[in-house]
């Protein structure tokens, strides 16, 4: 398995990509190998500086760098040799396995759209995130922030690509899905949220478990995955980062607070593309990199793509 790394994205690239990369070769599997996408000389005298050999990873040098300010479509469309848009190119001839970037994430959705292809029967890919619940386990959220405006079955199938990830990702047996609302009843909500609510409620394909409030997200008794809009969910997502900042800067000590860092998860899947793709934290460090890595592993080990494809092929 080859995992290729957009070393010059990120606010801290490329240091702590590098890094964070080196620090993942006694984590990931003999059978992994990392290639990093890059400049060549920037990241062999970053490794000779913290003693790791370059030769255990596989280079590819760029020569552009498409910044975190930069437009996301225009940079993706003029910066050819970038490490970003090299790195969707190698992952679209097979030349890596998985990609993943800590960099500009509008170009990483466009390379997503640009690049690569949708899983047949997807109407849109979607970005997830893993979010702690009270009762130690993990719940998934989707969308965090892809598509900003949602018909209703593009969140039926969100449902579905959820239940899908938390099972093969997540362990989680029969996932319960819920629909993030304003309120409990199937009424509730604008007319998008009330349709969808419809969509989900009759299907055989997960188990539905109804609406579900923002002020009962965390409490662990209600689903393992939760459905909303990209708009809706970048909000949450963000909130919840705030909440462990503020925890932070108020010297608040508890394992749940802990648990929102964004170094223990690495990145954020895009779901429903050909390919796995992972999008981490602009400001992400040498961890965060590294959990980042081995998130791409594990979508790799479970196969995961495959079986978005085969239960969309089989109408599940």
């Amino acid at each position: 398995m080859r995992i290729g790394i957009d070393v010059m994205g990120g606010d801290y690239a490329p240091q702590n990509i590098v890094l964070g990369a080196a620090d993942s070769l006694s984590k990931i599997s003999s059978g992994s190998e990392i290639s990093l996408i890059g400049d060549k000389p920037k990241i062999t005298e970053i490794c000779r500086q913290s003693g790791v050999e370059a030769s255990l990873f596989s280079i590819t040098h760029t020569s552009q760098v498409i910044r975190m300010d930069e437009h996301p479509v225009q940079s993706y469309q003029s910066k050819k040799d970038s490490s970003l848009v090299v790195g969707f190119g190698m992952l679209k001839r097979g030349e890596i396995d998985a990609f993943a970037s800590a960099g500009n994430t509008g170009a990483m959705l466009t390379g997503c759209y640009a690049t690569l292809n949708t899983i047949p029967g997807i109407m849109r890919p979607c970005i997830s995130a893993e979010m702690p619940l009270i009762n130690g386990k993990k719940m998934l959220i989707l969308d965090v922030g892809f598509n900003t405006d949602c018909k209703p079955d593009m969140l039926y199938q969100f449902g579905l690509l959820g239940a899908i990830y938390a099972r093969e990702m997540m362990g989680i047996e029969n996932p319960g899905v819920a629909l993030l609302n304003i309120g409990e009843e199937e009424d509730k909500g604008d007319m998008v949220t009330r349709e969808a609510y419809k969509l989900m409620s009759g299907s055989t394909h997960y188990r539905f478990c109804g609406n579900i409030e923002a002020n009962h997200l965390f409490s662990g008794d209600i689903a393992d995955v939760v459905v909303t809009d990209g708009f809706a969910g970048n909000i949450l997502l963000k909130q919840a980062e705030g909440m462990y900042d503020l925890a932070q800067r108020l010297d608040v000590k508890n394992s749940f607070f802990e648990r929102f860092n964004y170094e223990n998860y690495g990145g954020t899947p895009v779901l429903g593309i050909t390919a796995p793709v992972i999008i981490g934290h602009g400001a992400s460090s040498p961890l965060a990199v590294t959990n980042m890595i081995l998130q791409a592993e594990s979508a790799l080990n479970n196969k995961l793509v495959d079986k978005f494809i085969e239960a969309i092929s089989n109408g599940n």
